[in-house]
């Protein structure tokens, strides 16, 4: 094997030598290769405290790591009719997005049908479709954007009726109730931790 290596190395060399003789009509000097510059070293990463506050069925989750550009967020664990964790929802606000006054992640099951997309109801109004973003070994990830009229609409509602499709059964819907009790004061406090 090192052989092979060394081997390699000197066709490398060689061909190198080469291109840049028949470039320059001379060999590279020395001189000229670099050297490498000198790397310091990461800052060990320091476990970021997060706080926690319930405001009804929300979560306000805040870290205290400066590096976090969007500090607090509210959360909710979404349950099945049988009460089993199905999804998560995660809401944060942000500032300078144009027309995003805020941003939100939603997990579902893995062996979601990708392409039927994630759509978001609230209360008897017209639905909104969002595609999904990507997918790792805990489930498929929706990331929206949600402009200042889809944020009061979760003020007022009393639900957001979340949508998904099996893959399995690609011909039937699975809807998962998210509660909006609480939903108000947690992103208001969220936002106020941005100011």
């Amino acid at each position: 094997m090192i052989k092979k290596i060394s081997t390699l190395a000197a066709v490398f060399a060689l061909g190198a030598g080469l291109a840049t003789a028949q470039e320059t009509g001379t060999p590279k000097p020395a001189e000229d290769l670099p050297l490498g510059q000198a790397v310091q070293p990461p800052a060990p990463a320091q476990a970021a405290e997060i706080t926690k506050e319930q405001f009804g069925d929300w979560e306000l989750q805040c870290t205290t790591d400066a590096n976090v550009e969007s500090p607090c967020q509210i959360y909710q664990l979404l349950n099945d009719v049988a009460g089993n964790p199905v999804a998560e929802f995660v809401m944060f606000p942000l500032q300078n997005q144009g027309q995003a006054v805020a941003g939100a992640t939603v997990l579902v099951p893995l062996e979601t049908l990708l392409t039927a997309q994630l759509t978001i109801s609230i209360d008897d109004q017209s639905a909104k479709r969002y595609p999904f973003s990507f997918c790792n070994p805990v489930g498929c990830i929706a990331r929206l954007g949600l402009t200042q009229e889809d944020v009061d609409a979760y003020k007022k509602g009393g639900k957001a009726v979340i949508s998904i499709v099996p893959a399995m059964a690609p011909n039937q819907q699975v809807t998962i109730n998210t509660s909006l009790k609480g939903f108000t004061a947690a992103i208001e406090k969220a936002s106020a931790s941005e100011k």
